[in-house]
Order: structure tokens, then C-alpha cells, then sequence
């Protein structure tokens, strides 16, 4: 103890006894340690940045797998024949696609949920690989983005185009409907037999209550009768009743609307006067059970390459197959239809609006098929592809209608020429951004040039869907109860034309 004592004296003697030069070399040795500590603040603080950033990383991958998610829509989920949509080309791989099942379809296959894929354009011009039969691939070519439309050479074989234009031989082809002039067309909506004004509202007044209210006028439309009024006069009546604050006619009241709904042209200024006109030759082709399995195998292609599901393409009507002679031709129109409350999709009529006044086609998507080449003319004609807007009133330039193909093919956006075995996909309707059909694309207004020399034969595929997801899922309920309703019989795949025959 006093040996420590004595060693602690002798070294605060010495520091004591400490010259001035010794400073410099303690000084270094506090500048060190202040110099560490330093440090170390900045290292935390270069830490709590980091760690800031991390957690911002990792929200914005959590928030883009959200988006990703619910921009997909909730049919996704579902499993079905429907596959992704993502595609890869420019590096020259394959799409892995599933190939079409080839068992027979059950009851649950109609009454389930679906979700309308859609391919990706990416831009114009770029070329996508798809694997759709076996041991192939095919090039689809991005033509424009409005409408969404790919063309895909090689999709048949030069056996296979023989054969449907065969079997349409076969069948036998009648003419296409047309409309020579928008006066030709006046008159075919004129009623067959002529009645005052107070003779149309007396039979319309089923109650002779000296009012028309809406049930009653709606009932007529429904009674396939149009001896004394025709679809438009009925629509114009309807609208005029609407407009009305009692939300019914009087026989005064009546006297007004009816006259304008016997003079529709005045109602309709400033829009185009052209009517759709087309010449051309077409039938039907049934493409299910017994059919000829060349268009069985065309039927299942369309499947793969459109990604949807098998069911739903299988309740899509026949294949339509048209034969363009020397100077046929088709003016522009649209395959599809607008959504509107007084109209009802053909194809979901059975669980339709009771209250709709007329039947459309709603044509989510269409495949055409060109079967034989043209020497000259006969383009398909989109005349408003890609265009950085759309107006009606644009369509009539220097007073030349657009639309008229006869005249004015020369002047559209897009022309493809027909060449045997090349299909082309376009879509319709825009996608209503949940998985579901949405508003009628303007821009697929499409037509067909004249054909100058030679004939040409195409077909069309097009997959029904209605804008309104609740009345397409009733109409799958609706095939599938009157089908099990047949629980004695062997159950046989529907089609669209056998079930609305039987039913």
C-alpha cells in the first residue's frame, strides 16, 4: 500500500516537472479524440438518411404492387382461359401461351366470372411473337393504337382458307343487306299503313285514359308490330315523353312529338347523311360440335390468340364468311355499338332490359380472315386510324364524305391489303380500366375499297360481350340453369346459334 502510495508521488512529480516541449506532443492526442467524435455524429446522421430512403424504397414498391393489382381488376383472379397480356418480341422469344383445352365445356364454364384480357400495342410497328399452334410461332404486327390493331401473317394455311371458302360455297351465300340511299333508307322506315295522328295515339293509349305514359309505348315496342310505327318513330316518342315535366303525352302534346318523329332528318342536322351502304355476297358457318374441324381449329386459334375465355368465345356467333365480286365494297361503319339505355345487346337478349327499344350488336373484338388475295383494290380502309382526335364533322371534307369508300378509299389513314392467310385483330370498345368492356372506339370505323379485279373472300370472327358486366353474368346463369334443365340428356358444348334456337 505504501509502494503505491510512493509510485502515484513520483508521477505527479513528474508531470509537475514537465518541460513546455512536451505539450505539442499531448496536443495532437485531444485534437484525435475530438476529430473521432465528430465521427461518429456524422455517421449516425449518414445512417438515419439511409435508413429514410430505404423505407421510402420500400413503399413505392409496395404502392406500384397495389396499382398493379387493382389495375388488373378483380376478374383477373379468376381462373379461366383468359392468360396475361404481356408480351415479349424485339429479343426474339416466344410467348409461352397454353394451348385451347380440348375437353368438352360443363355448365360451371358459363356461369362463371370472366375478365377481358387485352393484348398490348406498345407502339406502332412493333412485332410480337405468339405461339398459337404447335411447333409455330407467328408474328403479330402492332398497326395502330387507335383502334388497337395487330395483323398476323401465316395465321392459316392456303388448305385451310380453301376449305372455309368451300364450305361457304356450299351453304350458299345470299345477298348483304345495303342501303342505296339515305332516301331509300328514309322510306324503308316509313310504316305500311298510314293512320292519323289521333288514330296512333288511341291505339298507343292502352288504358284510354286520355294519357301515354312510358309502360305503354315500350309495350308496343315488344309486340314486333311495325305495320303503323317504326323503331324510329318510336324512339322519337319515347324522347319526347322524357322530356315532358309529367312524364306524359296529352293528345297535344303528342301532335308535336309525332311530328317531329315523322321528320327525323330535321332533327339531325350537322350529322352525316351518308347511310351505311355495302354489296357483297355472305352466309354463316357453325363453328361447334359436328361442325368440320377446320373451323373447330379456327374457332380454338381465335381463343389462343385473343386470351380469352373459351366459353365465351364459344357463345359468339357464327363465322361469317363474304364474298367481294369486281366493284363490291362496304362503306365504313363500326361492328359494334354504343352502350344506351334504350337498347339491349342481341346476344344477352334473353336476360335483357325488358324496356330497351331495339337490339344491337356489341362486338367486343374483331378477327378477320382474309382467305384469298385481290390483284387490285378491295383494302380494308380504316379512315380515321390514329388520329389525334375524332370528330364526326371531320369525317365530310370539302364535302366528300369519308366514309363512302367508293370515292374516297384513296384518303383513309390505314389501308391493308388482303393477302390469303393474314388475320387482322382490332378491338371495338375501349377498356373501361377494371377488366371489363368499355366505350365504343370511335376510331375502329373501318370499311372495305372496291375490288378492281379479281374476288375477294374473308370471314369474321367476333367475340359478343355486353358492356354491362351484371347482364353478361345473368346471361351465363341463364345458359347454364336451361341447360341443366336437361339433366336426362347427355350435355352437348353450346354455341350461340343452337342455343338461341333452343331457347
Amino acid at each position: 500500500m505504501e509502494a503505491a502510495q510512493e509510485y502515484l508521488k513520483e508521477q505527479n512529480e513528474f508531470d509537475d516537472n514537465d518541460e513546455p516541449s512536451s505539450l505539442p506532443f499531448n496536443s495532437p492526442f485531444r485534437s484525435t479524440r475530438l476529430h473521432i467524435q465528430r465521427s461518429n455524429v456524422c455517421s449516425r446522421a449518414y445512417f438515419v438518411v439511409v435508413m429514410v430512403f430505404f423505407h421510402v424504397y420500400i413503399l413505392n414498391v409496395i404502392a406500384l404492387l397495389l396499382y398493379v393489382h387493382y389495375n388488373n381488376g378483380p376478374g383477373d383472379l379468376v381462373s379461366g382461359d383468359g392468360g396475361s397480356s404481356a408480351t415479349d418480341s424485339d429479343n426474339g422469344k416466344s410467348l409461352p401461351h397454353p394451348a385451347p383445352s380440348s375437353r368438352e365445356l360443363h355448365v360451371e364454364d358459363y356461369s362463371q366470372s370472366f375478365s377481358l384480357p387485352r393484348i398490348e400495342g406498345i407502339r406502332v410497328g412493333h412485332v410480337q411473337r405468339v405461339s398459337l399452334v404447335p411447333d409455330k410461332t407467328h408474328e403479330m404486327k402492332t398497326l395502330s393504337l387507335k383502334p388497337l390493331l395487330f395483323e398476323i401473317p401465316g395465321f392459316l394455311s392456303e388448305e385451310e382458307c380453301r376449305v372455309v371458302v368451300q364450305l361457304a360455297q356450299l351453304k350458299g351465300l345470299m345477298d348483304s343487306q345495303a342501303t342505296a340511299s339515305s332516301q331509300e333508307q328514309e322510306e324503308s322506315n316509313q310504316p305500311l299503313l298510314s293512320l292519323s295522328t289521333e288514330e296512333v295515339f288511341s291505339l298507343l293509349d292502352l288504358n284510354q285514359d286520355g294519357l301515354l305514359q312510358k309502360q305503354e309505348i315500350v309495350s308496343h315496342s315488344h309486340s314486333q308490330d311495325g305495320t303503323w310505327l317504326s323503331p324510329d318513330n318510336l324512339r322519337q316518342i319515347l324522347t319526347g315523353l322524357e322530356s315532358c315535366p309529367t312524364g306524359m303525352l296529352t293528345l297535344g302534346d303528342f301532335r308535336h312529338v309525332y311530328d317531329v318523329s315523322q321528320h327525323p332528318g330535321q332533327e339531325k342536322s350537322g350529322k352525316l347523311h351518308s347511310q351505311f351502304k355495302q354489296r357483297s355476297k355472305h352466309t354463316w358457318l357453325f363453328q361447334g360440335p359436328g361442325s368440320h374441324h377446320v373451323l373447330r381449329t379456327l374457332r380454338n386459334r381465335v381463343t389462343s390468340l385473343t386470351r380469352l375465355p373459351s366459353a365465351l368465345v364459344d357463345l359468339s356467333e357464327p363465322l361469317q364468311v363474304i364474298r367481294y365480286e369486281h366493284g363490291d365494297f362496304s362503306n365504313s361503319h363500326y361492328d359494334s355499338s354504343p352502350s344506351n339505355s334504350e337498347t339491349t345487346c342481341a346476344h344477352t337478349r334473353l336476360a335483357g332490359n325488358t324496356s330497351a327499344l331495339t337490339e344491337v350488336p356489341c362486338r367486343y373484338l374483331t378477327v378477320l380472315f382474309y382467305l384469298t388475295s385481290v390483284e387490285e383494290g378491295g383494302e380494308s380502309t380504316f379512315p380515321v386510324a390514329d388520329n389525334r382526335t375524332y370528330e364526326e364533322q371531320a369525317l365530310v371534307q370539302d364535302g366528300v364524305d369519308l366514309t363512302d369508300t367508293q370515292e374516297t378509299c384513296s384518303r383513309g389513314n390505314l389501308r391493308i391489303k388482303p393477302t390469303a392467310g393474314t388475320v387482322l385483330l382490332w378491338y371495338n370498345h375501349l377498356s373501361d380500366g377494371r377488366g371489363w368492356m368499355g366505350e365504343l372506339d370511335e376510331y375502329s370505323l373501318h370499311g372495305d375499297c372496291p375490288v378492281r379485279r379479281g374476288v375477294k373472300w374473308v370471314a369474321n370472327s367476333w367475340i359478343n360481350v355486353d358492356p354491362d358486366y351484371q347482364q353478361q353474368a345473368r346471361y351465363q346463369r341463364v345458359v347454364a340453369q336451361r341447360h341443366q334443365a336437361k339433366s336426362g340428356m347427355d350435355y352437348q358444348s353450346l354455341s350461340h346459334s343452337d342455343l338461341h334456337q333452343d331457347l
